[in-house]
């Protein structure tokens, strides 16, 4: 008599995504070691044969925040609140370090696992979600900075440090939700990887970072924050550490909104074309 090929309890059975999948957070769990094996690979390499290390991770900024005081503190004469203008950038770029690294490990996260997504099933959400944890050391590392800086400048942070866990939150959102689509569309689309970085480049001039939302003519402000959902979080991030500008709480609860709207975008971009990867890559 034989037995019939039916699959025991512990055979997993593979089957294709059919449409829009709803996103499996028990699949996910089932793999968290291969995502600690993914962010334990990741920042290794990150500072494996470097000369600099994680010693380029304080300049960057601290040399994008020294840059910017001279363009906007010394040479435009940007307005600094009775704070050292130094303070100021750092403090934007903080923020912005965490967005920008965000999208821009996020969206090659895919093609630098392509080898990997090819031969073995794994939740391909993984990829992505691998490369959180060192942009967060990264930030980890510069938010130490920032409290060394603020102590020699003698800058003592108020009440308002309850609203930076919303701002990195908004921050974070949107900028998994931009990497998401970006990592999705340059499996198929190459170029992505080169309009990123130039997006990146340009949001930066147009997000307050080296300069404070004061700046902007007040005219143009209702405009500007509904333009860039950055400039609230990014503002109110600075306010909520040396206390400039304004936290503008309804604009920050508008960005958080479309934060979430950006991430939740991002997954079902990311699920309705995750079928393809493995053919396309």
């Amino acid at each position: 008599m034989t037995t019939s090929a039916i699959p025991s309890r512990d055979t997993v059975v593979i089957k294709p995504i059919r449409g829009l999948a709803p996103l499996d957070l028990k699949l996910l769990w089932q793999f968290r070691d291969l995502l600690f094996a993914f962010a334990d690979r990741d920042i290794r390499l990150r500072y494996r044969q470097t000369v600099l290390g994680v010693i380029w991770v304080i300049l960057q900024p601290l040399l994008g925040a020294g840059i910017f005081s001279i363009v906007f503190g010394l040479i435009a004469n940007m307005p600094d609140q009775g704070v050292p203008y130094f303070l100021i950038t750092y403090s934007g770029f903080l923020g912005w370090t965490l967005f920008m690294g965000v999208v821009t490990r996020v969206s090659p996260s895919l093609i630098a696992h392509a080898s990997l997504i090819r031969k073995i099933f794994f939740p391909r959400l993984l990829a992505p979600l691998g490369v959180l944890p060192s942009v967060l050391l990264d930030f980890l590392v510069g938010l130490v900075l920032m409290v060394v800086l603020m102590a020699i400048y003698r800058v003592a942070p108020g009440w308002g440090l309850m609203v930076a866990p919303v701002c990195l939150l908004t921050l974070l959102s949107l900028s998994l939700g931009i990497g998401l689509v970006a990592a999705s569309l340059s499996v198929k689309y190459r170029d992505v990887q080169h309009i990123v970085p130039f997006f990146i480049q340009l949001l930066l001039y147009a997000s307050p970072v080296g300069y404070s939302v004061e700046a902007i003519p007040e005219q143009y402000r209702d405009l500007y924050f509904l333009l860039n959902p950055l400039a609230a979080p990014l503002e109110a991030f600075r306010w909520s550490l040396i206390g400039t500008g304004q936290p503008h709480y309804g604009y920050l609860a508008y960005s958080f909104v479309i934060s979430g709207v950006a991430l939740l975008i991002g997954t079902i971009v990311f699920r309705s074309v995750e079928r393809e990867f493995a053919d396309v890559i």
